[in-house]
């Protein structure tokens, strides 16, 4: 079975947890990650520059729709950037997560 990380930059850490914790209550993740980064990109125009919270989603493959879905209608920004990329995670953790996710 493929596994998945959905990746989104959030406005901080409040909203990182709140779109994390909507997954994990619904089951569609096994784990959240979050990380502090710098970001530079282009908005309306011109250069910004932005302290924002990475989050990484850990899910399998047949959750990717509804995860997407889901941190499109919890996000602040107009434009969130989602990308999902297919990992590979040693047996145990696919266990896990096939386990702990519907």
């Amino acid at each position: 079975m493929k596994m998945i990380e959905i990746h989104s930059a959030c406005s901080g850490d409040d909203e990182a947890q709140k779109i994390a914790k909507a997954l994990l209550e619904k089951k569609l993740v096994a784990c959240a990650n979050f990380f502090l980064v710098q970001s530079l990109f282009w908005w309306e125009g011109k250069i910004e520059k932005e302290s924002e919270t990475l989050l990484v989603l850990k899910t399998k493959k047949a959750n990717e729709k509804k995860v997407v879905e889901e941190i499109k209608k919890l996000h602040s920004y107009d434009l969130p950037v989602i990308t999902v990329h297919t990992v590979s995670f040693n047996d145990k953790a696919c266990d896990w997560i096939n386990d702990v996710t519907v």
